[in-house]
Order: structure tokens, then sequence, then C-alpha cells
């Protein structure tokens, strides 16, 4: 048996970290597996879906690393095996159609709330006559299609990741719609747990791998596998993503799409590792830093775990900074340089734009830090309270003149970095100013903060565009 999987999205909105997750998933179990990692895009909800959106959730995939072994299936294409399928769960009687209408249903609702019963169909149309049916439609009632779930069914499965499952059809909320409202004899537009059910059967799917909010679906599912006489695919599934209260991650919580990950400016090699990661034990003596590659070498569903995965960010963080810190010169400056360009800055010759991607490198934890921390070699800031402060000093700006004036008679171009210690040490003894006043302030005026990259390869980069004294003479 050929291991098959899917990832089926809804395209109502862009890649869910949640749905890229899952993706993840399915994808490491399909390669360790040397079986098939297949998508299938859900676009029926008419209204919703676009195509923008299916757009953006294949380019998320691609950007993940993530690749799919045949053309994805597109769900709306498939309507007509969905009708038949409802029509011949009609034409052997587990299926009927219901004509309660929506204030009833409501009325229903309410008065299950204030008796304190949870909320069920009372299956009040399972066995209209004749007479009753041509009267429905006479009022010019619509109807529903519903499947019969007796309440002492019992369904089972192995799920791969929780173990034995068992649920009754009594918990699983009455007779369930499979099909919208439709005038007369009509079936209307099918819905997801049916059309799901002849999806999988149809692109012979063999295991489905997805969060343990579908695990009533799973319960309503088999039985319409049962019932259309399909073979079942075997489940598992995983946790969900939760925040840091132990709620599931939500649009509430600020960043959930994988576009706003990007934005941010965590790389696609973080993001996948990082989402391994998210509900899956690293097997003993493995790395938690490793690509997708190596993760499906050892991936297996036993080690996923059961409970909520909380989403931990310093965790992200350190992940990203170690991919940023790995990559060389050229991958770290074709990183940056778009963002700076974005940024509205002209930028020199490819070389100083190296050199000032490796000075600043080993303090990136995410992309967009490459924007603050290039500022001050493109753009003329304020100087901070700090630099403010050591600008001010008794000797600071006594340091600065003497620099300058050096540098007015001896111009210094930047290419040598030894000639600009050799001349803050000539200065510090000339002048008799100690030397970390003249460095602290050197770097208070030409950075216009404290804290940053190694002062002396900075002044480099600085005077070799023609900066550095324009910075000096600026804070005199």
């Amino acid at each position: 048996m050929t291991v098959r999987v899917r990832l089926a999205p809804s395209p109502t909105g862009t890649l869910h970290i949640g749905t890229a997750r899952t993706a993840v998933f399915n994808w490491l179990f399909a390669r360790n597996q040397e079986g098939k990692f297949l998508i299938r895009i859900e676009d029926t909800d008419k209204e919703r879906s676009k195509p923008e959106f299916t757009k953006n959730i294949l380019q998320g995939l691609e950007w993940l690393g993530i690749e799919w072994d045949e053309p994805p299936y597109i769900q709306s294409q498939s309507i007509t095996a969905h009708r038949e399928a409802i029509q011949q769960l009609l034409d052997s009687g587990l299926a009927y159609r219901c004509y309660t209408s929506e204030q009833e249903l409501e009325a229903l609702r309410t008065k299950q709330k204030e008796t304190g019963q949870a909320p069920k169909y009372d299956n009040r149309h399972r066995a209209l006559s004749n007479e009753q049916i041509a009267d429905f439609q006479a009022q010019g009632r619509s109807s529903v299609i519903r499947f019969r779930i007796e309440n002492n069914a019992l369904i089972t499965w192995n799920d791969l990741v929780r173990g034995p499952m068992s649920w009754t059809g009594s918990d699983l909320g009455g007779d369930m719609v499979i099909a919208r409202r439709a005038l007369n004899n009509e079936i209307g537009d099918p819905l997801y747990n049916l059309v799901v059910v002849v999806d999988d059967a149809q692109m012979d799917i063999t295991h489905v791998i997805r969060g343990e909010d579908h695990i009533a679906n799973t319960a309503k599912q088999i039985l319409l596998y049962e019932a259309l006489g399909l073979k079942k695919p075997e489940f598992a599934h995983t946790p969900l993503i939760l925040n840091s209260e132990g709620r599931k991650l939500s649009k509430r919580d600020g960043v959930t799409s994988i576009n706003d990950f990007k934005r941010m400016g965590y790389t696609s090699n973080a993001m996948a590792n990082y989402m391994t990661m998210l509900g899956w034990s690293v097997p003993d003596g493995m790395s938690e830093k490793f690509t997708l590659e190596e993760a499906s070498k050892v991936f297996n569903l036993e080690k996923v775990n059961k409970a909520g995965a909380k989403f931990d960010w310093d965790k992200l963080n350190w992940l990203n900074s170690q991919v940023i810190h790995s990559w060389s010169a050229e991958k770290l400056l074709e990183n940056l340089k778009p963002l700076w360009i974005n940024s509205g800055w002209s930028l020199p010759e490819d070389q100083w734009c190296k050199d000032l991607s490796n000075l600043i490198s080993s303090s990136l934890v995410l992309l967009q830090d490459g924007i603050s921390q290039a500022k001050p070699f493109f753009e003329e800031i304020k100087p901070n309270d700090d630099a403010l402060k050591q600008l001010s000093l008794p000797g600071a700006k006594e340091a600065l003149k003497n620099l300058l004036l050096e540098l007015e008679k001896n111009p210094w171009d930047g290419i040598e970095i030894n000639k600009a210690n050799d001349l803050i040490t000539s200065i510090s003894k000339d002048y008799s100013i100690k030397k970390g006043l003249i460095m602290k302030t050197l770097r208070a005026a030409l950075l216009r903060e404290m804290q940053g990259p190694d002062l002396l390869t900075s002044w480099s980069l600085l005077a070799r565009i023609g900066k550095d004294r324009h910075r000096i003479r600026g804070c005199i």
C-alpha cells in the first residue's frame, strides 16, 4: 500500500499557522513512508472562497519548502460525485429530507438551553408520510437533507496519535445535515462531512492527519464511510496550537498567518523547523535545529503528543537567529538587500553592502532587525538619550574636535581598520584623553547610540562612503 495523505485547506483566508503545521506533519509522514502528499482546495463555500486565498496558501506552502506530489484537487469540481453520494443515501433510506424551519430549530435550541440540555436535533422529520411531505412543499418550505445517526450506534477507531477512540451516536447531536436547503426535490449544496468522505475516497487517501478539533467530525464521517460502502482511512488527530494562556491560538493573539510571520522577518527554515516541534517530540540525540528533510527521516506519529502545544516565541526567535547566523554573507545580503531598498535607501556597491550585512549579522534575530541595525549607516538619526549623555560628558567634545583635526590633516578612507585604532591611540596619548572616552564618544557621534556593532568596523563603513567626518562634526 502506498501511503497517501492530504492537506485540505479552505481558500477563505490566508494560510494559518495551524493549517501550515498540519501540512508539515502530513508531508513529513508521507516522506518518511515513501508515500504521496496531496492538496485538496475545499472551495465549496462559494461566498467566501477566493482565488487570491488559494494562491496565498500554495505560495505559503512553497515558501516553507513543502512540495505536493500531484496537481491540487479542486473540491468544487467533484460536485456531481457529492450529489450522487447523497442520492445513494436517500435511495437506501439512510438519509431523508427535513423540512424543519430555521424558526422551529431556534425554538428547539432555546428550549434545550432553558432546560439545561445539550443542543441536539430531535429527528422530528425522520418518518414523514407522503402527505406530510406534499403539505410542506405546498407551503413553499425548503428542505435540508439529513443523514440518520442512531443513538445506539457505536463508532470506534484506533487513532494513530491518541489510541483507541469510542463514540456513540447519541453524542453526535442528532441526525446530521449533509446538504443545504433546497426547494422541492432538489439536492442543495453538499456539506463538509459528506464531501470530505467522498473526496478522500476518490483520492485514495490512506491516512487523515488533522487537528484534534476534528475528532467529532471523524466519528460522523466513519458512519458515512460505512453507509456509502467506502474504505475508511486511518486517522490521527494532532494537538492544537495554544497561546501562552493555554487557549487555542487565534486571530486575537495577533499573529496567526504565515504571511504575518514572513513580514516580521522569520525565515522559512526556522518556521518549518519550529512547526515540526509544535506537538512532536524530537528524538533523543537529535538537535532541535534541523531541516524538514532531516526530520522526515525520523518522523513518526507515535512521537506526536496528545496535549496541546504551547506557542513559544523565545524558542522560535532562537531558531530564527540560528538560521540567520548560519547563512553565508551572500545569502544574508540577498535577504537584507530588498528590505533596505524598500526602506528607500540608496545602496553603495555590493562589497560595502556585504560588509555591512556581515557587521550586523550576529545581532540579528529577525530579518527585519536588519533595517533598524542598518539605519544609522543610511540615515541621519538623532542621538538617543544615552548618546546625548555621553556627548555631554567633560572632555567628550574636545576628544571629537581633536579627532576631527587629525582626520582633516590625514584623511582616512576607511580601508585599513588598523589605522583607525592607531589614530585613537595617538590622540589618547598626545592629548592625554582616556582611550575609552574617545571610543565611547565616537560611537555616540557616528551611530547615535551606545549599543551596537563593532565600532571600528562601523567607522570604516561610514568612512568609505564619506559620512564619518560629517557625523563627528555634527556633534561638536
